[in-house]
């Protein structure tokens, strides 16, 4: 493990990362090349513990071909879809193959500017930044439609980020909803020992294989490389913003397994969640509706109306020396996938030593 020292109030570095999952790793790495003073924080007491609490049988949709960091190929066998438990010990021994700077047990409360430098709040320690990397990913708080609150307190509701096994539901039917990649793994998983329905709008499909290859052996190279900006970059990121593409699992597996394929969950009637029009009868709801921004703890003038990062590849507008990792769509469709972070991660990087040295503090913000 890579050494972690305690925090010393007061300390200052040419530039923070905070969070050590794979974009902060990535762009540890990097920083690392260049001989950059930084260090990365992180709220867990272990790397990849953000992914060691998703459900048991989580697996990646992109096969360990495609989940590599910069520096240290994912282990093979390159079709190997990993699971949540290989994707946390391959992060940690990325962070030590590279002795990275960590620091763990900090979580970040607030991230401020002081008229001089980013100042990072960890309890009541101040540390101290030219630059700040802000690498924890575009969605950090689960998202839970207003409707679960007027559901009757006799139905057993969790989100997806709680889940971990059909075992530790309580016995009797269940409704998930959500039918992207996550919703249908869930509903699979949970439909051989009870009766599922599946809620959410029809998603398209692409198979798992195609020409005898894996399907991302064809679609990894164009989403890579596509430029977002580009008119086939704009339609697609159109489309996968309507929701992702379900990624194996057709319907006939679905149909095969028993679950029960119904509309939008969009109101309640008497306590009870109804789904196009239905009313349904479960003792569990699974929530599989995705995670929303939570960047609150951000008291600068970077995010929009809608509490996102103003940003443009990642570098924020209006700040200086503020960036921002593993945001979906960053600069490619690739962008928040573990093997995707790499090139952004280098963009980052290659920015930070540009305007190191070009910006004045007139221009930070206040």
């Amino acid at each position: 493990m890579a050494a972690h020292s305690s925090i010393i109030n007061g300390e200052s570095f040419d530039t923070i990362i905070i969070g050590a999952g794979q974009a902060g790793l990535a762009t540890g790495h990097y920083l690392a090349a260049r001989d950059r003073g930084f260090v990365i924080l992180d709220g867990a007491s272990r790397i990849g513990d953000s992914w060691r609490e998703r459900w048991d049988s989580l697996r990646l949709f992109t096969t360990a071909a495609h989940d590599g960091l910069p520096g240290m190929p994912f282990p093979p066998p390159a079709q190997h879809l990993p699971d949540k438990d290989e994707v946390a010990d391959y992060l940690e021994e990325y962070a030590q193959r590279f002795n990275l700077p960590l620091r763990l047990n900090a979580h970040v409360d607030l991230l401020t500017w002081n008229g001089e430098r980013y100042i990072v709040h960890v309890g009541e320690r101040r540390l101290a930044a030219l630059n700040t990397v802000v690498a924890t990913g575009s969605f950090q708080r689960p998202r839970t439609p207003a409707v679960a609150a007027r559901l009757s307190p006799q139905l057993y509701q969790l989100h997806s980020s709680q889940y971990r096994n059909p075992s530790a539901l309580p016995a009797g039917p269940v409704l998930v909803v959500g039918a992207g990649n996550s919703g249908v793994q869930i509903a699979l998983e949970l439909a051989r020992s009870r009766h599922v329905w599946l809620a959410g709008r029809t998603r398209s499909h692409i198979p798992r294989r195609l020409l005898g290859r894996d399907v991302f052996d064809w679609l990894w190279p164009l989403m890579a490389r596509i430029p977002l900006d580009s008119l086939v970059g704009r339609v697609l990121r159109t489309r996968m913003r309507r929701g992702d593409l379900l990624v194996g699992n057709p319907a006939s597996e679905m149909a095969r397994e028993g679950i029960v394929r119904v509309g939008r969950l969009t109101e309640e009637r008497g306590g009870l969640p109804v789904c196009g029009g239905v009313v349904i009868e479960p003792r569990v709801v699974l929530w599989c509706t995705g995670f929303e921004s939570g960047y609150r703890w951000i008291k600068l003038p970077v995010l929009d109306g809608a509490g996102a990062p103003r940003h443009h590849g990642g570098v924020a507008l209006d700040s200086p020396g503020l960036y921002f990792m593993g945001l979906r769509f960053q600069r490619r469709l690739t962008s928040s996938l573990l093997g995707g972070v790499g090139e952004d991660a280098k963009f980052i990087t290659e920015r930070i030593s540009q305007e190191r040295g070009l910006r004045q503090v007139s221009a930070r913000p206040h």
